[in-house]
């Protein structure tokens, strides 16, 4: 496992914050809500706070129209109201940001965290986002050769003061990465996405961390594919931190928790073998309880998310409680 102040207890957790939406909130107080998150999770004992890298809000959070901040502005100014968590994008698409200047950009981060950067990346997935907002949207092959083009020249500008990398699509040369990374070695990559044949590839050759989806049968067969990569690449498996990305209904009790489903299950229209599908609730202890199995299925931590509408300060606590009881 990667780990950053010496070992962390048993399990890594992680939250991600993906909406911005507050009701009766102005602009001006927007980011105020924004830390009143991350410091909540930072006081839960989480090791990381992530946002996403989107420009609108995305179909599965909330409408196009709703509020969203760009990923890099915040983290770095989360960086000067936090003190111990990491910060990075779950996860930074690559076809937004030249390489060199993505280097550069979490490598300041890392400076103003004071070692606190870290790289999530992926191929990128949202083709609306792409159109409106003037980017390429390549074919999925040709984005995951973006993507290591990305994961070499990073790694090379996070240890090497002027690198120079060819890549297939993206290179450079005598790139100077001035002030160098705080942390040694740079900020940890983190690459996200469960591709059997490609993404997993890529975070046995490049990354500290992978990221992935999916119920407890798919995440034990996912992780047999990342030791079977690691064993093809000659990387020891043990070397990169496994999570996986959640959402969580979490309630002071189940009964709470059930009837808060309940209540969303009417809003969106949906039946419970679906919503079951897309959100864990309960209470702490049976969250703990469901996400157990996802440990002995072979990961070590998690990231979670709060279900829309339900991020404040007291369910930030709740879900820190459900994580510390997996350590």
């Amino acid at each position: 496992m990667c780990f950053r102040y010496g070992e962390w207890p048993m399990a890594y957790a992680g939250f991600q914050i993906p909406a911005f939406t507050f009701p009766d909130t102005p602009p001006a107080q927007q980011f105020d809500r924004v830390v009143e998150l991350a410091s909540a999770a930072e006081q839960a004992e989480f090791d990381s706070v992530w946002v996403m890298d989107h420009f609108i809000q995305i179909p599965m959070v909330g409408a196009p129209t709703d509020p969203i901040l760009e990923a890099y502005t915040t983290l770095a100014a989360l960086a000067s109201r936090t003190s111990r968590v990491d910060l990075g994008a779950l996860v930074t698409g690559v076809t937004y940001r030249n390489p060199a200047l993505l280097a550069k950009m979490v490598t300041s981060l890392d400076v103003i965290s004071g070692g606190r950067a870290v790289l999530g990346i992926g191929a990128a997935w949202y083709d609306v986002e792409h159109a409106a907002y003037g980017y390429e949207f390549p074919p999925l092959s040709e984005r995951y050769e973006l993507l290591e083009d990305a994961l070499e020249i990073c790694t090379a500008m996070f240890s090497e003061e002027a690198a120079s990398h060819s890549g297939r699509h993206t290179s450079v040369t005598d790139a100077y990465n001035v002030p160098r990374p705080v942390r040694a070695g740079g900020p940890p990559i983190l690459v996200g996405g469960s591709g059997e044949r490609k993404t997993l590839r890529l975070v046995a050759r490049y990354a500290d961390y992978c990221n992935i989806f999916g119920d407890v049968d798919q995440v034990r067969h996912l992780m047999e594919v990342l030791d079977a990569h690691c064993a093809d690449v000659g990387r020891d498996p043990s070397e990169i931190t496994r999570t996986r990305l959640g959402t969580l209904l979490v309630a002071p009790t189940v009964e709470e928790a059930e009837a808060a489903a309940g209540r969303m299950r009417s809003a969106a229209g949906i039946d419970v073998e679906t919503f079951d599908s897309l959100v864990t609730s309960g209470s702490p202890d049976t969250i703990a309880e469901q996400f157990r199995k996802y440990l002995d299925a072979g990961l070590d931590g998690h990231i979670v998310n709060l279900a829309p509408g339900t991020a404040q300060p007291d369910t930030v606590a709740l879900a820190g409680e459900a994580m510390r009881l997996l350590r």
